[in-house]
């Protein structure tokens, strides 16, 4: 797991940080399922985005790419529940932490972090509707709500549908001051949705489409920054392209413009989308064979959830041209015929010979595409709702990886401070595969409240 999880993490963490998240990971699912979140151990026999209710153990990252590194091994694990299973894991700790006497103060947003006169944080101003009319609080529920969903795919829509919710905390939210005596931990997502910090730090990702909720607006690390803290990879956005599922689309190859190789194919959706991002455009395609399009086809029934199939048709019957030969089909796609037909000539001259293949696709997904028509599959990323390339920030706040401690720009600690999640710099912030930043979460959460609950340092509040 370490050899494997340093190819992907990088420099993000240092080796010993990753070190000590690999060998706790067994006991991090303990202590979630402890909590009442259910897994299964029921392996995925394919490789795909997100499996159905029939798998929950699956190869979720680049495992294949780096066989020479580490044998590929399952490490996806999904909570066992129905569809996308995100709001039972949110829900059963949610109900633990109630259990244990946690109070939430809902519909109330942090706004300012509180200090003493040497600089400790003491504690958090807020602003919060508890006192609201009831009318104002069940509107503002409601409508926070529906804005959601709306606004992943559609985000003019929910932007629109979130306007009244900000109206609502504009006109009744009251000050709410909360004391810390042992220290605040910002876990307040990244900066997904705030555009203009978008525009500051990745200008390349103009095309994705941003996965969060409005909450998700840099508020955390805002917070941070203001009494001076660092911040680091910031410019790191982990954007996705999935080819998957259906699995047979692994034995396409994704050219560019110029009709060249972009990626090995099999590799992790956010490696494609990343490598699709820093093409010509953004612009890519996947060829296809008829003979692995109607493999595809087949595939899409059993391999697919409700949303992945709506993409998956989408894709395979209205964003692909099809044509005879490959200059037709370059041509009608707006690639180059001559890039196209040379990628096609090296990709079986490597397979005949028995030789790797150039972009470096596990050989059990090499075949020839020889059967026409063939077709080229529009895999660029653009703003689309029906084949959209979701995306989330993964950088934050630095902070002091054996105990989560925010630092200054300078190293520094900020006395009282902590940060978690996608609010700070961790395991996931080089490169993301799927469930690297919820465990990430785990793990830095764990580490920050570990620390702050058994500090000896008490503020006077």
């Amino acid at each position: 797991m370490f050899a494997y999880l340093s190819r992907e993490v990088g420099d993000a963490v240092s080796p010993a940080t990753l070190r000590r998240f690999c060998d706790g990971s067994a006991a991090m699912l303990a202590w979630l399922e402890e909590r009442g979140v259910p897994f299964d151990a029921s392996l995925c026999p394919y490789k795909t985005s997100y499996p159905t209710d029939r798998h929950y153990l699956y190869y979720s990252g680049n495992e294949a790419s780096y066989a020479d590194t580490a044998p590929p091994a399952p490490r996806g694990h999904r909570a066992h529940g129905r569809g996308t299973s995100g709001r039972l894991l949110h829900n059963r700790l949610a109900a633990a932490a109630h259990d244990r006497g946690v109070r939430v103060h809902t519909q109330t947003s942090a706004r300012r972090l509180l200090t003493d006169g040497g600089g400790r944080v003491v504690g958090i101003e807020c602003a919060t509707l508890k006192q609201a009319p009831a009318w104002a609080r069940f509107a503002h529920r409601a409508l926070h709500r529906w804005s959601v969903k709306p606004g992943l795919y559609l985000p003019a829509l929910g932007r629109a549908l979130h306007r009244p919710v900000a109206w609502l905390e504009r006109r009744y939210a009251r000050p709410l001051r909360v004391a810390a005596r042992r220290g605040v931990v910002l876990a307040a997502g990244g900066f997904v949705m705030n555009r203009r910090m978008l525009a500051e730090h990745a200008p390349a990702y103009r095309g994705g489409l941003r996965l969060g909720t409005p909450g998700d607006d840099g508020t955390g690390i805002r917070l941070g920054t203001d009494l001076g803290a660092g911040t680091g990879h910031l410019d790191r956005v982990s954007i996705w392209r999935f080819l998957t599922p259906p699995a047979a689309l692994l034995q396409g190859l994704l050219v560019d413009r110029a009709g060249e190789r972009v990626c090995d194919e099999s590799r992790y959706g956010a490696a494609i989308g990343e490598a699709v991002v820093r093409r010509e455009g953004q612009r890519a395609w996947l060829l296809v064979d008829a003979e692995v399009l109607a493999e595809a086809r087949a595939q899409v029934p059993e391999q697919t959830l409700w949303f992945q199939r709506v993409q998956a048709r989408w894709l395979l019957t209205f964003d692909r041209v099809s044509a005879p030969t490959l200059a037709a089909v370059a041509a009608r796609a707006g690639v180059d015929p001559a890039g196209l037909a040379a990628t096609v000539k090296a990709y079986h001259a490597a397979a005949e010979a028995g030789e790797r293949d150039p972009a470096g696709k596990p050989a059990d997904l090499v075949r020839p595409l020889a059967r026409p028509p063939f077709s080229l599959i529009d895999c660029s990323v653009r703003p689309r709702p029906a084949q959209p390339a979701p995306m989330l920030t993964l950088g934050g706040l630095l902070v002091d990886e054996d105990t989560g401690g925010v630092r200054r720009a300078g190293g520094a600690i900020l006395p009282g401070l902590y940060a978690a999640g996608r609010t700070a710099v961790g395991i996931c912030s080089n490169s993301y595969v799927s469930g690297l930043s919820l465990a990430d979460c785990v793990f830095s959460g764990r580490r920050a409240g570990r620390h702050a609950a058994l500090s000896t340092e008490e503020a006077e509040c």
